[in-house]
């Protein structure tokens, strides 16, 4: 009866490591650019499907933005998005080569 109660009550908790809000866009940026695809699902991808669902996404812009807001004003120029990208295509370029691979 006990383990009933306890169950009852994990199934309705939400989920510890989704975030309470959600990026919509999030999926987006790495949609759009191999590259950061395939550090974001090497990175990010919980499950392992090769996919970033919406949740996964949201911890690796949010990992990206801080990496690439150098001067730490709150806002990502193009310049410093296209210097961070740069560094995660350094890193993880072969990773990016055979993601974008036919």
């Amino acid at each position: 009866m006990l383990f009933l109660l306890f169950a009852a009550a994990a199934a309705q908790a939400p989920p510890a490591a989704e975030p309470t809000s959600l990026n919509p866009h999030a999926v987006e940026l790495f949609e759009r650019d191999a590259v950061l695809n395939a550090w974001a699902v090497r990175t990010f991808d919980r499950n392992r499907d090769g996919w970033l669902t919406s949740y996964e996404a949201q911890p690796a812009v949010k990992t990206f933005k801080e990496m690439a807001d150098t001067d730490r004003d709150g806002r990502v120029t193009v310049r410093e998005f296209e210097d961070a990208r740069s560094w995660v295509e350094a890193r993880f370029g072969a990773t990016a080569q055979s993601a974008s691979a036919p």
